[in-house]
This record gives C-alpha cells, structure tokens and sequence, in this order.
C-alpha cells in the first residue's frame, strides 16, 4: 500500500482549541506497546494517516483500515465520534 502521511500542524491545534473525540481499536501486533482501545483527541478534519503516524506505525505495516465499520483510506478524514480501527498485514501459509 503505497499512500502519503499527512501531518496535522501542532500549531492549529492550538490556535483554535477546538478538539474532536474519537474512538481508536489496535488489533493483533499492533497492541504491543501500546493498548487495544482508546479514545484520543485529535483537530477535527485529522485524517487518518495523521493517526496512523502520531502511533508510529509504519505505512508498510498497515494491512487494513476500518472507519465506522467500513474499509477506509489514509486520506479520509475523520469526525467527531468515529470509529477507527487499524489491522496490521496478516502473514502465514
């Protein structure tokens, strides 16, 4: 999956003040170190691959995205309440 980061500056966060909630599921290895569920906040219109990068997860990592059950893009942008899940490649034989 070849696809571009995209950086939300820190600095329109805090001009602004305004913050969106939502909900974020870890699946399989991507847990390790980090948590399963969480609810983060982030400026609203944070796209994906925004969220993506603030966890250090690597792009080649990504196996699958899901936004409010629905297979999504790292360009999507989120909205207040959403539910992002984020699996990572599945290997074996």
């Amino acid at each position: 999956m070849q696809w571009r980061m995209f950086h939300v500056p820190l600095h329109l966060f805090l001009q602004n003040g305004a913050v969106m909630r939502i909900n974020l599921k870890l699946f399989a290895t991507f847990r390790v170190g980090r948590f399963s569920a969480e609810a983060r906040e982030y400026p609203p219109g944070t796209p994906v691959a925004a969220v993506i990068r603030d966890l250090r997860i690597p792009e080649e990592q990504i196996g699958m995205i899901m936004l409010n059950n629905r297979h999504a893009e790292p360009d999507q942008q989120l909205h207040e309440g959403d539910n992002l899940a984020l699996f990572p490649l599945v290997g074996g034989g």
